[in-house]
């Protein structure tokens, strides 16, 4: 059997969007300076340059912008046939920026854009958790 690959949580760029997802929080990383928000995180803020960095929290629901359905295995850890999802986080307000994340259903879910999803927080050994999406039900 091949071990699942983890994720470096302690790794100073995304070390705390880990750090939360153990608390079952889905964050995104947010300029104290200026107020971007960015994601993937980064050294530095890429609006302002700034380096004062922190973790915004974000709702835990969106919509699909995107989808690919993956139909040959490339990873042991992930059986084809999987949907790779790009999803837009829903905004916190009106003038948010969006934000988006990827993630991967199982099998080929009856997906379309502006689908809803939820997160989905996955357990793995030695206390990593990762967060994932589901599809939303009504």
């Amino acid at each position: 059997m091949v071990e699942r690959l983890l994720p470096v949580m302690d790794d100073p760029e995304t070390g705390g969007f880990f750090a939360a997802a153990t608390e079952h929080r889905l964050v995104v990383q947010a300029c104290a300076a200026c107020g971007s928000l960015q994601q993937p995180p980064r050294p530095r803020c890429r609006t302002c340059l700034g380096q004062d960095l922190g973790w915004r929290d974000l709702p835990q629901r969106g919509r699909v912008h995107t989808w690919t359905v993956v139909e040959h295995q490339i990873n042991p850890h992930f059986p084809a046939p999987y949907t790779v999802v790009l999803v837009d986080v829903d905004p916190a307000d009106d003038d948010a920026p969006a934000i988006r994340f990827v993630g991967h259903l199982p099998g080929r879910p009856e997906v379309a854009v502006g689908t809803p999803v939820r997160v989905v927080f996955e357990e793995l050994p030695g206390g990593i958790v990762l967060p994932n999406w589901e599809l939303a039900t009504a």
